[in-house]
């Protein structure tokens, strides 16, 4: 079982559609988004997924009130928590939240087995005492290639994804 895990792509539709379209294609069955999807608009793309798609807010957070009230029911496979999630997939107990300093302390906690976050928009994987960190890196491609990670629940392994167009790419 594959779960993708994104983060920050600040409204940036041609990345998220190509992360979308990706994960239908491999298979992925569920997706976490770790905050900075920014307005409504975009669950219209997240809303291709095929599988059940997780997302929490980040500190860009667009239209709360829209976004909240369209999950589960105008998008019935998108499931909004708040500021903090957490779901149990493939046999693994996940949680996520934009912040690192949160998703930090949920590790310290042990209380899961794989912790999600983003904000910063720096890829990280972190192996904590057989627990996982993992910042997917951003989507939108401000500072380099748009990343995003695909967590194998099985092996415990992490893969970081290239996908979409940075938006600065003379830099």
């Amino acid at each position: 079982m594959k779960i993708a895990i994104l983060s920050d792509s600040h409204d940036n539709i041609p990345n998220l559609r190509d992360a979308v379209d990706y994960c239908n294609k491999i298979g992925i069955i569920m997706l976490i988004h770790c905050g900075d999807l920014i307005s409504p608009f975009m669950l219209l793309e997240v809303a291709r997924f095929k599988g059940a798609v997780h997302l929490v807010y980040g500190n860009n957070v667009g239209d709360q009130h829209l976004i909240s009230q369209s999950c589960g029911t105008k998008f019935p496979s998108i499931t909004h928590h708040g500021t903090l999630g957490a779901v149990e997939a493939g046999g693994l107990r996940i949680a996520f939240t934009h912040y690192p300093e949160l998703a930090r302390g949920l590790l310290v906690k042990g209380s899961f087995d794989v912790v999600c976050c983003g904000h910063n928009h720096r890829y990280q994987v972190e192996d904590s005492d057989g627990s996982l960190l993992i910042n997917p890196g951003e989507l939108m491609g401000m500072d380099g290639m748009p990343t995003f990670s695909v967590l194998d629940c099985t092996s415990r392994s992490v893969e970081r994804m290239e996908i979409g167009r940075p938006l600065f790419p003379e830099f």
